[in-house]
């Protein structure tokens, strides 16, 4: 879909802005005018408030060369941000995408906390990712489901700042549309060797990547992350993913993912409803590959490594037993009691390579660790868990930026001795129905070196999302969740 920036200009379609109230924007009152009155008398039909999201449809309105005109509600003009715009422009291409028209036009207005090019430029973003779609292994649609919309025009005056904007955003966009490729494939085409080689192609972009193959990962002694992997035909790969953009060469922040790319649970076999959602359970190896492809297409001035731990998790002859007692790269030991409580097992190896081979800076881990966290929290937020609170308090900043909202939750000693094991120097489960997410971040913590500040990210809520969900930048299913949170966090925090 082609997206230019234009200072006037027709089209198929015209979306524009109107606030709590029905209150309608600069660019929306002009048209009003145009129609003589028609578009706010069709407001007042039908009761429109212009609540967030609330979108009225004009047809083929006299005054205006537009065969339709879209109002959509922003809320309350004065609490809106870019988030508030791109949602808008979600809102717009949903409506337009598959509707027959060919060109949409976009006019966003100014807002208090946004400025006319600052507008335009999330209206860019939010068009963009409202666009995605996997389409790739569909052979027969019908007319009405393919996409129409081949072109949108973002109308404002002087548009060379919105563009230039806007062509820096689009690493966000390839660093998305990555990571919700990737949660989307089938577990018979995305397993660790393949999901490994498509890592490779980020060396295009100047990203050093490297590929650990099992006898390599068992020389290093990880025997958590080879047990998980072990029932399976497919055997693990740890990738490593290292962007030097820093003017100074010094020690980089780790970005660590889990990547079990199918979860059946193991021995420990998971329900058979539902269960093809686990093809999603690498999402949090998916967003750090997202993320480190917006980090390198945008050029970062920042050193950043990202480390992706791959397996599949499989029920076979060979497949690790509950009671099984694994020795880490760390040399701490685990009781496995439960083998679908696998994706802990598999960080607390990559997180302790992490450290001993590139001495972060700060270890930050996404996983779609814990079914508790959706039932804490649901699919708004990931759950936060950290050692420190500068980091903390800079991962809840960018997610609340970048519209990837988290919530901390706490650590502490109490929890902790609930994965104290007689038998090993832990085990991988409380046995106990209380507090699952968090025990599984004090599970992972106990393979973060003193010292080191790290931050633990649950995102089984968030990474895929029951459709159909009210997001107008998200699909009903992969989001790819956390590359704009890590990509905002580098910027924010780490680049020069």
């Amino acid at each position: 879909m082609d997206i230019r920036f234009v200072t006037g200009g027709g089209g198929d379609v015209v979306a524009v802005m109107a606030g709590e109230g029905g209150q309608l924007l600069p660019a929306a009152q002009a048209l009003d005018a145009a129609t003589g009155g028609r578009i706010s008398k069709a407001m007042k039909a039908i009761r429109f408030t212009g609540g967030l999201g609330w979108a009225i449809d004009v047809l083929a309105p006299e005054g205006v060369d537009f065969s339709r005109v879209l109002v959509i509600g922003i809320g309350k003009p004065e609490s809106a941000d870019g988030m508030t715009v791109e949602r808008w422009a979600g809102h717009a291409i949903r409506r337009t995408l598959t509707s027959g028209a060919e060109k949409l036009v976009l006019q966003p207005d100014a807002l208090p906390g946004v400025s006319k090019s600052e507008a335009g430029a999330h209206a860019a973003l939010g068009a963009r990712l409202a666009a995605y779609r996997f389409d790739g292994y569909r052979t027969k649609m019908k007319p009405e489901q393919k996409p129409s919309l081949t072109a949108v025009e973002i109308a404002l005056e002087g548009p060379a700042a919105a563009r230039a904007r806007a062509e820096k955003d689009a690493a966000i966009v390839e660093g998305v549309y990555f990571a919700r490729d990737l949660v989307s494939e089938p577990a018979n085409v995305l397993y660790p060797a393949t999901f490994a080689e498509r890592l490779r192609d980020l060396e295009t972009l100047g990203v050093e990547v490297e590929v650990l193959e099992p006898e390599t990962l068992e020389k290093l002694g990880m025997g958590a992350l080879l047990g998980v992997a072990q029932g399976s035909a497919n055997p693990a790969r740890l990738v490593t993913m290292n962007w030097s953009g820093a003017r100074v060469k010094g020690r980089p922040v780790a970005l660590v993912g889990k990547g079990v790319t199918f979860d059946t649970g193991g021995i420990s076999i998971k329900p058979a409803a539902g269960m093809e959602e686990m093809k999603g359970d690498m999402g949090g190896a998916a967003a750090v590959a997202g993320a480190m492809r917006a980090i390198a297409q945008r050029k970062a001035k920042a050193n950043v490594v990202g480390i992706v731990a791959l397996v599949e998790n499989m029920p076979g002859a060979n497949a690790q037993r509950p009671g099984d007692i694994v020795h880490t790269m760390s040399g701490q030991t685990i009781e496995v009691l439960n083998t679908d409580a696998e994706g802990r097992l598999i960080l607390a190896d990559a997180v302790w390579y992490a450290q001993d081979k590139f001495s972060p800076t700060a270890v930050i881990d996404l996983a779609t660790l814990t079914g508790a966290v959706i039932v804490a929290l649901g699919h708004e937020h990931a759950g936060l868990f950290s050692n420190d609170e500068e980091l903390a308090n800079a991962i809840e900043a960018a997610g609340k930026a970048e519209g990837e909202p988290v919530w901390r939750l706490p650590l502490g000693p109490g929890y902790d001795k609930m994965i104290d094991s007689p038998n090993a120097d832990m085990k991988n489960i409380s046995g106990k129905p209380a507090a699952g997410s968090i025990v599984g971040a004090q599970f992972v913590k106990r393979f973060i070196k003193d010292g080191t500040p790290w931050a633990h990210i649950d995102i089984a809520g968030t990474a895929w999302k029951p459709g159909p969900y009210e997001d107008p930048l998200s699909p009903a299913w992969a989001t790819g969740y956390g590359v704009r949170l890590l990509n905002r966090l580098i910027a924010s925090k780490y680049e020069e």
